[in-house]
């Protein structure tokens, strides 16, 4: 028995990166079932899911199980999403035990010794062949890129309680982009200099910092870099750089333990992955993004009733690569917490109310706390953290629609004025989203997102215990947290989603989305996550206030696509692609930027900000894919 025991931990230890979680590990949130899921909320046809994403599979198979059996409490489903829902609850339940060809698996299952504990072990892989390109006419620019990756990963249960899922991923990428300039951090006199901007206080320093355009072979604000730390460029692999402009080899790991009790109401997991957190619509948060770079994090849930809920983490997050391996990460030594309370009255009305923080790793109690108000803690412990608080409130009348409203306050300053103030640093966002009962889960979604100046930066402080500026902006590994958009941008975005036939998913999208340059002589200021802001002189002077379109160059994206993703109920094989067309122009100010309101505003077509009328393609092809 005692070699027995010390066989099977000796396994469980060395092949813990390729164990697969059959109950209580996640489901990723980039995975089109939360849409469903969304979709079948707002149809009142099962009961109000948590607002902290993503899901375990317990709850998910949960989920359609109720939706499925909706039609004998009034409900109604079309004889096509009965099948889509058995597919995806074929996909995630328990497989047979063996070899599954079709879909690259095997699965084996048992009982533990004496105590008969039963364990399972889910071992596969899949590829993700994708390409893309991006056609400028006027320039005369062609780019392509690639995004290739293999993935080998094993889950498994022991007991009823306990899961995990460890996985690794290589890849080939190729992204490129060019650079359009440099970028102020601060845009007034700030310097070490007796008299000057904060009178001689050396904390804030201004920075030049380089600016890059987006992807070429992607649509604006949408391509999600999946690789971790640096990356590999084929022509030196000693060279572990930040962005491949040329093929470069990547990695990504993610993994997570995980465990659930009293039938689900209280998880908890210890896991490295991406998260979408808040009620309002999926993809929409302002707070913890599914665009987001995973990162290492404890996190638990516990709903006891229907009507409340709270959830909390803490993690740690992890530096981008822009100037060296050693150098980058100096000044970057993050952790991050974040707490929501939820609160439900039936299926009609939802509010989300939490709060997080950014601040130097450091086991500070108090921010590791789910039952510790973080902003009043600060003022107990000295302000060196980027606090901030968001709510969200959700109605919706089942088979109607929704509408919600989110507020993201980050670093709240408030006096005279404050709406016009620079220090006034905000996210809000409204929307509506309506099924269409006449086609398969499908909706129709509109909102409108305004993140402000400013909002999701902070400025470099000198923290106790550390040497030199520490930053502690919104962002993890370079990308930011909350909503896809930089500081200083607008969005109105005009979403169709359905699900024509089985296995088969498409959408039809429109957006107009502004942003401040960040480059040029007329750049914005507070309109990068680098951006800092005068921290003594806030709404005081001209350069400390914001005027939205009025205050300097803006460039303006107007972005039609579609696409689809088309799965084989016989074949291992998906089949994905999209196309579109966007067209990227500016708008500027008679006079130089920064010096108040103007007047008015108009197009440009001028070096460095010229209009263009661009084209994007990308399609792929997913061998044994999930979900």
């Amino acid at each position: 028995m005692k070699k027995s025991f010390c066989l099977l931990g000796a396994l469980l230890f060395f092949a813990a990166p390729w164990i697969f979680s059959q109950t209580h590990t996640a489901v990723p949130v980039e995975s089109h079932i939360y849409r469903i899921l969304e979709q079948a909320e707002m149809r009142g046809l099962c009961s109000p899911l948590p607002g902290a994403r993503p899901y375990t599979r317990a709850v998910i198979i949960s989920a359609i199980g109720e939706i499925l059996d909706a039609e004998h409490t009034g409900g109604a489903l079309r004889p096509a999403e009965r099948l889509i829902l058995e597919d995806y609850r074929k996909e995630l339940d328990k497989p047979d035990p063996g070899f599954d060809l079709l879909r690259g698996r095997f699965y084996a299952e048992g009982n533990f010794s004496r105590a008969q504990t039963p364990i399972s072990a889910y071992i596969g892989g899949m590829a993700d062949l994708g390409f893309s390109g991006g056609f400028y006419p006027e320039s005369g620019g062609n780019y392509w890129g690639t995004d290739i990756w293999v993935q080998f990963f094993a889950k498994g249960d022991v007991g009823g309680h306990f899961s995990w899922d460890f996985g690794a991923s290589g890849g080939l990428v190729r992204v490129p982009r060019t650079e359009l300039g440099t970028y102020h951090t601060y845009y007034d006199t700030f310097g070490p200099v007796e008299g000057a901007g904060t009178s001689g206080n050396e904390e804030y320093i201004d920075q030049e910092i380089k600016t890059y355009s987006q992807p070429l072979n992607h649509f604006p604000y949408t391509y999600r870099k999946k690789w971790d730390g640096s990356i590999y460029l084929l022509e030196d692999l000693y060279d572990f750089g930040s962005w491949p402009n040329g093929i470069a080899g990547v990695y990504n790991l993610k993994s997570e333990i995980a465990g659930a009790f009293l039938d689900n109401a209280l998880t908890w997991r210890l896991g490295r992955l991406e998260r979408e957190w808040g009620n309002n619509s999926v993809g929409s948060s302002l707070s913890l993004n599914g665009s987001a770079r995973p990162f290492l994090a404890v996190e638990g849930s516990f709903h006891p009733f229907s009507w409340v809920g709270i959830s909390s983490l803490a993690g740690i997050l992890e530096y981008y690569n822009e100037n060296g391996i050693k150098e980058s990460a100096k000044s970057f030594q993050n952790a991050f917490s974040i707490t929501m309370l939820e609160f439900k009255y039936k299926n009609y009305l939802y509010l989300d109310l939490g709060e997080s923080v950014v601040y130097t790793k450091r086991f500070e109690l108090g921010y590791l706390s789910p039952i510790t108000n973080h902003i009043f803690y600060q003022n107990n412990i000295g302000d060196f953290d980027n606090m901030s608080m968001f709510i969200t409130l959700k109605g919706q009348y089942p088979g109607f629609g929704k509408a919600w409203f989110s507020l993201f306050w980050d670093e709240a300053f408030w006096k005279r004025g404050a709406l016009e103030s620079d220090g006034t640093m905000i996210a809000w966002q409204g929307g509506l989203s309506f099924p269409l009962s006449f086609l398969a889960f499908s909706s129709i979604k509109i909102s409108y997102t305004k993140i402000e100046p400013y909002c999701y930066t902070h400025n470099r402080n000198f923290v106790p215990g550390y040497e030199g500026h520490m930053e502690t902006s919104y962002t993890n590994n370079g990308v930011g947290l909350g909503y896809y958009l930089p500081p200083n941008s607008d969005e109105l975005l005009l979403r169709l989603e359905t699900m024509p036939a089985r296995g088969l998913t498409t959408f039809l999208q429109y957006q107009l989305i502004r942003h401040g340059a960040d480059f040029g002589d007329s750049a914005v200021d507070g309109s990068s996550y680098r951006s800092e802001l005068d921290p003594l002189e806030r709404g005081e002077k001209d350069v400390s206030r914001k005027f939205f379109l009025f205050d300097g160059a803006y460039q303006w994206y107007h972005i039609v696509k579609g696409g689809l993703e088309k799965r084989f109920a016989k074949l291992p094989l998906a089949l994905y692609g999209e196309a579109g067309i966007f067209v990227s122009l500016f708008t500027n100010i008679d006079g130089p930027a920064n010096s108040g309101k103007a007047p008015s505003y108009h197009a440009i077509d001028e070096d460095p900000y010229v209009r263009s009328v661009n084209y994007i393609v990308g399609f792929g092809i997913k061998i044994f894919p999930e979900y």
